[in-house]
């Protein structure tokens, strides 16, 4: 610890007396500065021993030592040495009631101890402390980079920091959650201060904040070098973290970051492997795809597993959706299999497992965050889930997927499962300008018909394609007899020069009726 005005009191040689202030005797010193200015208050920056020997005060003057001490006071000055012997043979009374007065540790110091002596004290303490600072942080550095090169995680890493800053420490995934933290308690505090980091997350590599903590001083740092953070370090202690202190703090910083580092170059391997893997299963070789994905993926082809194709809308997307589901299934201990391909990602996870259902509640929040009107562009990513699969299913499970994922795009959706366009209805897969420019095409003719007053082609259609060509049962829905229907239906024909007799024709213009329908509420 820095020198104090007890430590200097102990040093026998200097021989200094207390004359104000005893209570205050722990007060660090972080320089002995002497001045003989009647206001040396803005030359001091807080922390000085001041001495001096009065040759330009009126230390006599009550009220002229009460202004004098009480801007030292203000100044943060640790305490004054007053030279006795040299322009007073002792520390005037003024001096003594202004720094009783205001809290000022007053020392005597006595004609044989010369101001320079006090300064070589202060300065070969501070010297020592600060060495010790040193020796203590190199220390810290070698065991924790022992604990780093263990290979057992970061959870001796960190109980061996936290015995170092005297507090506790906690290290996050890139999704704010905690994957270790010394001592075990303080898990629960860590985990608290998520939206913290999260906001760590968003500034660039490294980066540091400070969290005013109700029972602790928290301090935040980044882990990584690069545009994103890929992890945090979270260190509580009661005060201030002391020189010795931070240097472990920055050694386990610099630890955690070349370790992050590493499983960035090993998860770069992994995902070589898992391409492999997955083309395989897309050629049809499950057996070759087993084989070769050993254990780091055998076991996901041993269950039935989701496809999901992500598609970033915006920059980083898809990035920010598979760090949070890589950060579920390390904490379940799923295995994930993770294919970049260009803008996009593909990704074989456990069906029902926690990296799935990160998805899911990922593009939740994207829904809720941003309600659209049909643009799925304002989500961050768009994505396409298959219905559960099997490893001789992969190609088919891919094609559901890319289905899926078209359909995100055009209803404005952040997910959709494969598995929805199977119970749904499809007309609402038919809702685009292109189908619709493709219904009014085909109806154009009979609008016009009818909007000139010669009949109600469309309603009779839409009636007779709904009877399945019932003649009565339509006639009956419209209120007409059945030849009067008969002669509408010939009309329509003529007009569109289509045959109703063709099933292809009554379907699609049964689809056209129906996408027109559907898009009036819209053109309302």
């Amino acid at each position: 610890m820095p020198p104090t005005l007890a430590s200097l009191l102990q040093h026998s040689a200097l021989k200094l007396t207390v004359r104000a202030g005893a209570d205050r005797l722990d007060t660090p010193v972080r320089w002995a500065h002497a001045s003989e200015l009647a206001d040396p208050v803005p030359y001091m920056d807080g922390g000085e021993l001041l001495l001096v020997t009065a040759t330009n005060l009126d230390a006599e003057n009550a009220d002229s030592m009460r202004r004098y001490v009480r801007r030292l006071a203000g100044a943060r000055v640790a305490g004054v040495g007053f030279a006795v012997g040299v322009n007073y043979e002792e520390v005037p009374a003024a001096l003594v009631e202004a720094a009783e007065e205001a809290g000022l540790p007053l020392l005597e110091v006595p004609r044989r101890t010369p101001f320079l002596a006090i300064s070589k004290a202060v300065s070969a303490a501070i010297a020592a402390d600060q060495y010790r600072a040193v020796t203590a942080g190199f220390e810290a550095q070698r065991e924790l980079t022992r604990a780093a090169l263990a290979g057992d995680g970061p959870a001796d890493l960190l109980a061996r920091l936290a015995a170092h800053i005297d507090g506790w420490a906690a290290l996050y995934d890139t999704s704010g959650a905690v994957l270790a933290a010394a001592p075990d308690w303080a898990a629960r505090r860590a985990a608290r201060l998520t939206p913290d980091v999260e906001r760590l997350r968003d500034r660039p590599a490294p980066a540091s904040i400070v969290v005013a903590d109700s029972e602790d001083r928290v301090e935040l740092q980044s882990l990584g070098t690069g545009r994103r953070a890929r992890g945090a370090l979270a260190v509580g202690t009661g005060a201030a973290l002391g020189t010795a202190e931070r240097y472990a703090v920055h050694s386990a910083v610099a630890l955690l970051t070349l370790t992050t580092a590493r499983s960035g170059s090993l998860q770069g391997a992994e995902q070589r492997l898992g391409a492999a893997v997955l083309r395989m299963l897309l050629a049809g070789q499950p057996d070759h795809a087993r084989a070769v994905a050993g254990d780091l993926y055998g076991g996901l082809l041993d269950a039935p597993f989701r496809l999901l194709i992500a598609e970033a809308a915006v920059p980083a997307g898809s990035e920010l959706l598979t760090e949070t589901m890589e950060a579920a299934a390390a904490r379940s201990g799923e295995a994930l299999l993770l294919v970049p391909e260009a803008e996009r990602v593909v990704v074989l996870a456990a069906d029902g497992g926690a990296a799935v259902a990160a998805c899911a509640a990922y593009a939740e929040a994207q829904d809720d965050r941003a309600p659209r009107e049909g643009g799925a562009e304002d989500s961050d990513v768009v994505v396409g889930l298959s219905a559960p699969s099997g490893p001789i299913a992969v190609s088919a499970a891919y094609k559901q997927a890319e289905q899926a994922l078209s359909v995100a795009r055009r209803r404005g959706r952040a997910l959709v499962e494969h598995e929805e366009l199977a119970t749904g209805s499809v007309l609402p897969l038919l809702a685009d300008d292109a189908v619709r420019a493709f219904a009014d095409g085909m109806l154009r003719a009979l609008y016009e018909h009818d909007a000139k007053g010669r009949g109600d082609l469309v309603a009779s259609l839409r009636a007779w394609l709904s009877r399945h060509g019932q003649w009565d049962a339509a006639a009956a829905d419209l209120g007409v007899h059945r030849h009067t229907l008969r002669y509408r239906m010939r009309r329509v024909e003529e007009i569109l020069g289509r045959s109703l007799d063709d099933p292809d024709v009554r379907m699609e213009l049964w689809l056209a009726l129906k996408t027109t329908e559907a898009a009036v509420p819209a053109e309302e």
